[in-house]
């Protein structure tokens, strides 16, 4: 029970956190707006894919973008926690460091589904159509994602002792997943060196499957979207609980 109760207590303390900085909820809105108005009503204005408007096309993969930044950067709260000796604290209580883990990993995925959510909401204003299925299926592949990406930044966080550090690795890990995941351009037409790598990056499966559920436009199976994307999730948790298991 006193694990569960340290599970509970961690993410209740990140959603508090994340609740009463409001400019993160702001910034958070906002950022992936503009990329939406930005790209969608004036790249848009002239670009469509199989009589899809751009901004119909690009929506999953801006509502992707916004979970992959606000995930990742969640792991800079663990080098602050460390700076400001709050983790120390945590680390000296009577639990497990995978339960430590869960509940940040918790946290951050309460934070990132809070602000998917947002963009969900302001999506019928925008002209996004919504079924009940494609709904279902866009927060399942939201939340899989956000625990794949908050365990990655948290494994970041555990071995960082800087900001500047955290920055650095972060640039390396989300660019290259953002821009090779087929959120702002199809695959079909991708020269080969290139289309391998939106094949052997997981990120272009959760926009895939996200686009299949809201516009019927698939390039993978639904199945293998799923699948990989699980197989991902699974893999980055494990990596994640053993950082936790050896950070000092």
């Amino acid at each position: 029970m006193s694990e569960l109760v340290g599970v509970y207590a961690l993410w209740y303390r990140e959603v508090k956190v994340f609740l009463r900085e409001r400019s993160r909820i702001v910034a958070s809105f906002v950022n992936p707006l503009i990329w939406i108005i930005a790209f969608g009503f004036g790249l848009g204005a002239s670009v469509s894919f199989a009589g899809t408007r751009y901004i119909d096309f690009i929506f999953p993969g801006i509502i992707a973008m916004n979970v992959i930044f606000t995930s990742v950067f969640f792991g800079l709260y663990m080098v602050w926690d460390k700076r400001v000796d709050f983790f120390k604290e945590v680390m000296v209580a009577p639990l497990r460091r995978t339960t430590l883990f869960v509940g940040k990993m918790l946290g951050g995925c309460t934070d990132s589904l809070i602000q998917a959510g947002i963009l969900l909401i302001v999506g019928p204003l925008l002209g996004i159509k919504y079924t009940a299925y494609a709904l279902a299926v866009l927060l399942i592949f939201i939340l899989l994602a956000a625990a794949g990406m908050v365990s990655i930044g948290l494994a970041i966080g555990a071995h960082m002792t800087s900001f500047e550090g955290f920055g650095l690795v972060q640039s390396f890990v989300i660019l290259p997943l953002f821009f090779l995941s087929g959120a702002l351009y199809p695959l079909d037409n991708l020269p080969i060196w290139l289309k391998s790598a939106t094949y052997i990056n997981p990120l272009s499966y959760v926009v895939d499957g996200m686009r299949g559920a809201l516009l019927g436009i698939n390039y993978f199976p639904i199945a293998l979207d799923f699948s990989i994307t699980l197989a991902f999730v699974v893999a980055m948790i494990a990596a994640g609980t053993l950082s936790f298991n050896k950070m000092t």
